[in-house]
């Protein structure tokens, strides 16, 4: 729907039929005798039009607010021109639909301009003032002035009320309007707030370094893939490890290394986990891997290879201590116990792996 009500669609929008226009009339008692008072002041009105039309405008722009709406010459121009049509139009017997558009038009045209409901009750009253000297002092007959002009009054009100009723049309549809934007930016806030939410919380969720998931969610989705295999009836492993010596690379090749080996670890582990798997840096160069439907069997015979065989061939130098758990259906295990037992593998691990390195590097005692 349009903010400005169009000359074309006046009528619809108002709802203005012609029994309307008939039940209008019979509401203000405008008969047919109203009619013959005005159409026989007609030709009083033909002969002075140009003088009524030039006394009302000199009266309205002294008005300083008037004047400021009117501006220039040619606005005045065809103001006088369209209020000479108006007057003729009060006085000549025909008061049908057409009319009414004119009118409804004429108000639009004074919403538009920013005349309000006062200046346009006043400029009213300065035009029946005009008119009533006019008739008073041309008319043929004396006694046709006062029937006439009582008749007068009643089709002045009659289009008051159409020209209030387009200001109030207007304003309406100015409000639906601004009431719609005013959704739709709601709206749109309400989307920018729920994406900058959302934002936030994948950043809170998710390492910088890494793009890994935080420790900070890991008791979170590990709790809630634990219910799941419980449910289903699914074993769900979990994987706990880390980076050997990480410190040591740290002192010798400075952090922008570290960093760089986390990174690494970061992409392989995106690389080779499966949709439904969840990675997560946990701390320094601690990492969790929770495999939702995966057997520990599988997990330390495919994934556990399947990362050995990428680090290998993305950083040879780097090892890992990796330690396993798997949650078994049936049996009582919370997050925390799990993360537990898969960290205490890893710890076994690494004391194993400590343990050979320094029987490898130990002395070979001489043959006797």
């Amino acid at each position: 729907m349009n903010q400005i009500l169009t000359q074309q669609t006046l009528l619809e929008q108002m709802h203005i039929t012609e029994f309307d226009v008939t039940h209008r009339k019979e509401f203000i008692a405008f008969s047919v005798d109203d009619v013959t008072d005005l159409v026989r002041l007609k030709p009083v009105i033909d002969a002075q039009i140009d003088t009524v039309v030039e006394a009302f405008y000199r009266h309205q722009t002294k008005i300083p607010e008037v004047a400021m709406l009117i501006g220039d010459a040619d606005t005045l121009r065809r103001l006088k021109s369209a209020q000479r049509r108006y007057i003729l139009d009060l006085f000549s017997g025909v008061y049908d639909l057409e009319y009414v558009n004119n009118r409804l038009r004429v108000g639009l045209v004074h919403k538009r301009l920013g005349v309000g409901p006062m200046m346009y009750l006043a400029a009213t009253h300065e035009l029946k003032t005009q008119l009533k000297h006019v008739l008073q002092a041309h008319a043929a007959d004396p006694a046709w002035v006062e029937p006439g002009l009582q008749a007068l009054d009643k089709l002045l009100l009659f289009d008051i009320t159409l020209i209030f009723e387009t200001y109030i049309r207007s304003l309406v549809i100015e409000i639906e309007s601004a009431r719609k934007k005013s959704e739709q930016y709601a709206q749109s806030l309400e989307h920018l707030v729920l994406e900058r939410t959302r934002q936030l919380e994948e950043i809170s969720r998710t390492d910088p370094l890494t793009g890994l998931f935080s420790r900070r969610y890991l008791i979170e989705d590990l709790t809630t893939e634990l219910r799941r295999a419980l449910r289903r009836g699914e074993t769900l492993s979990l994987i706990y490890f880390d980076i050997d010596d990480f410190k040591l690379i740290n002192d010798r090749f400075g952090h922008a290394r570290g960093d760089e080996v986390l990174k690494k670890v970061g992409a392989i582990l995106k690389r080779i986990t499966r949709a439904e798997d969840h990675c997560f840096r946990i701390g320094g160069d601690e990492f969790c891997v929770i495999l939702p439907a995966c057997p520990i069997e599988e997990v330390q015979t495919r994934f556990c290879v399947r990362l050995q065989e990428e680090l290998v061939r993305d950083m040879p130098d780097v090892k890992l201590s990796v330690g396993v758990a798997a949650a078994i259906p049936g049996e009582s295990d919370d997050a925390e116990k799990l993360i537990a037992r898969a960290d205490a593998h890893m710890y076994q691990v690494k004391q194993r792996t400590k343990a050979a390195r320094q029987e490898a590097a130990a002395p070979v005692a001489p043959l006797p």
